[in-house]
């Protein structure tokens, strides 16, 4: 057990499923999973274990922002001796062509954050997901049918900036959308030697304005979720 996390060893499962919404990650257990049971509520962080088909996973919520998802998945990692976490999150549109609940496949993040450096001087912009757990993603979203787009994406730690421009992050650094944790969950993953992928859902548009209510961010992301539990 951890400062953060009460579940004993062998209560996790080797591949994680992370939203970073709680509620989100009791709605997938109760709605998906077999035999489910609760292994961790320290902070209201909720993780479930149970089976899918058969198989043997973890739901698991981050919290919100890189400094929270760099503490859970770290310690997954490490401490719990998780192999694969599939980040399930929503982002907010930079590309026209995106609309609302389409499905998005980081295949590389941007950032301007500091994490990286301060954890162990990793001073690059970009860092990547497995791309042998991103191309079981793919494949489990043709074998359900589910349009998925792929692209780069930008990992923020500011939701609420005075200059904001997301023109240029899409003109410039070819930022489809933009989210809060995939570049700490990628980067532990490559300091650590495991495997982690980030899915998307638009839940709201910088182009329209469009945007969807935070129950329907809760409850109506269920593409992405599946696609997810598929790759098991």
């Amino acid at each position: 057990m951890t400062a953060h996390n009460e579940a004993k060893m062998g209560e996790i499962a080797k591949t994680v499923i992370m939203p970073g919404d709680p509620l989100r990650a009791k709605m997938i257990a109760e709605t998906y999973l077999e035999n489910y049971r609760l292994v961790n509520s320290v902070r209201n962080i909720y993780a479930y274990t149970g089976t899918y088909k058969g198989k043997e996973v973890t739901i698991m919520a981050s919290g919100m922002g890189m400094p929270s998802m760099g503490i859970y998945s770290y310690e997954l990692f490490k401490f719990y001796d998780v192999d694969n976490i599939i980040r399930v999150g929503s982002m907010g549109a930079y590309a026209p062509e995106l609309k609302l609940y389409d499905v998005v496949l980081a295949n590389e993040i941007y950032s301007d954050s500091n994490f990286a450096k301060v954890q162990n001087g990793y001073d690059k912009m970009y860092n990547y997901p497995s791309m042998e757990l991103n191309e079981k993603i793919i494949k489990s979203a043709m074998e359900l049918n589910i349009p998925l787009h792929q692209g780069r994406i930008y990992s923020g730690d500011v939701f609420y900036k005075d200059d904001e421009n997301y023109k240029e992050m899409y003109d410039k650094y070819k930022c489809l959308g933009v989210e809060m944790e995939g570049f700490a969950l990628f980067h532990n993953a490559s300091v650590l030697g495991k495997k982690a992928a980030c899915l998307l859902t638009v839940s709201n548009s910088f182009v329209t304005n469009e945007e969807t209510t935070s129950e329907e961010r809760q409850k109506a992301f269920n593409n992405m979720i599946e696609i997810a539990l598929n790759t098991l």
